[in-house]
């Protein structure tokens, strides 16, 4: 290596963790989530919109919709950024609280959703899930307003 090299090498690892530093100090100033406890499944009753990541596959749209009786629809639409839509998938199931989470059992697969708050209030249901094919999901969803 020339003696240049080690100077480039140490500039772009300079520039590397400033921007890490920068990040880190743009989460922190969001401020800290709290989990909630999900006291009854009337509580999340209505309409939560967001994203399914699965392995592998671009992220779907997704919409979740939650009845007073504990029974849910699902519906995902085409990839987020792809003009090819892959279509309309529904799935529907019951869900189910314990120890303030919620226990999704559906027709192709089960999952746990936890229900988070930020200082501002707003709230967001990580849900993690393994369908039958033994495929793994995660969803972030936040409620439709």
């Amino acid at each position: 290596m020339t003696p240049r090299g080690p100077r480039r090498l140490g500039r772009v690892l300079s520039v590397i963790l400033v921007g890490f530093a920068a990040s880190l100090l743009g989460c922190a100033s969001l401020g800290p989530v709290t989990q909630v406890t999900v006291p009854d499944v009337k509580s999340v009753t209505g309409t939560w919109k967001g994203l399914i990541y699965r392995s592998g596959i671009s992220p779907d749209y997704a919409t979740l919709t939650i009845h007073d009786d504990g029974t849910y629809e699902v519906v995902l639409a085409e990839p987020v950024g792809t003009s090819q839509p892959i279509g309309i998938t529904r799935g529907h199931g019951k869900i189910a609280i314990k120890d303030g989470r919620l226990l999704f059992e559906g027709v192709n697969g089960h999952g746990v959703g936890t229900l988070l708050k930020n200082p501002d209030g707003d709230l967001v249901m990580n849900v993690d899930a393994t369908l039958d094919d033994n495929s793994t999901l995660t969803a972030k969803l936040f409620p439709s307003r």
